[in-house]
């Protein structure tokens, strides 16, 4: 089922060309030196595209703990700010897989509105799924040269955790134990090259991000 893109025109596109994984995890702890709490990003990409490794970069920019990946089966992960991180202080990074999600309504299930305020919240595969969460948001979408099919995700009913208690599948990291077992679908990142697009939404992104650090040749 395809999601409908929102009619809604950016203020600026920006468009980056990476060659390998290490510009990718680059260009996200650019962005996430200059990242606010409050801010939503919205991550698309094939498999394989780079979405945890641009993830990763913007976790290290945050200074959050580290350890991010694809929240494939628990659709959210809490990676809360450092004390002793790149930005002691700073907002914690909620990191969301909405690829599951059919809906808007399905989004706020899970009460991201709770952690909005004190946190970057970054949503995989949100598109036509988190625009009125807020007024402003930065769109990622990240394209491979040769694309590969989305995964086949698992078959478990969306909005319970593993123990069947009915409460919402969130980890947060610090405060529990991963589960081992957990699969990252976004983990065939390799040095080919990349396009990626910026797209900056709302009164928060009237300019473009200043991204300081991008590698050579990226812009």
């Amino acid at each position: 089922m395809s999601v409908p893109v929102p009619a809604d025109p950016p203020n600026w596109e920006l468009t980056l060309s990476v060659s390998t994984a290490e510009q990718t995890h680059a260009l996200g702890a650019a962005l996430g030196t200059s990242l606010e709490a409050g801010d939503l990003l919205v991550l698309s990409g094939e498999l394989g595209a780079g979405k945890t490794t641009f993830t990763q970069g913007l976790g290290e920019g945050l200074g959050v703990r580290p350890g991010i990946i694809s929240p494939t089966f628990v659709l959210v992960r809490i990676h809360p700010n450092l004390p002793d991180g790149a930005r002691p202080g700073g907002p914690d990074l909620v990191h969301v897989d909405a690829y599951r999600l059919g809906s808007a309504s399905e989004i706020d299930d899970i009460d991201l509105e709770n952690t909005m305020d004190s946190s970057v919240t970054v949503v995989e595969w949100g598109r036509g799924r988190v625009e009125h969460l807020s007024e402003s948001r930065l769109e990622v979408d990240l394209h491979r040269a040769t694309g590969l099919q989305p995964p086949v995700r698992t078959t478990k009913t969306r909005g319970t955790d593993d123990t069947g208690s009915g409460a919402p599948e969130v980890d947060t990291l610090g405060s529990g134990t991963l589960d081992s077992g957990t699969l990252d679908f976004d983990t065939l990142d390799d040095d080919e090259p990349r396009t990626i697009v910026m797209r900056g939404f709302g009164p928060r992104w009237d300019r473009s991000p200043a991204l300081a650090g991008i590698p050579e040749g990226t812009a």
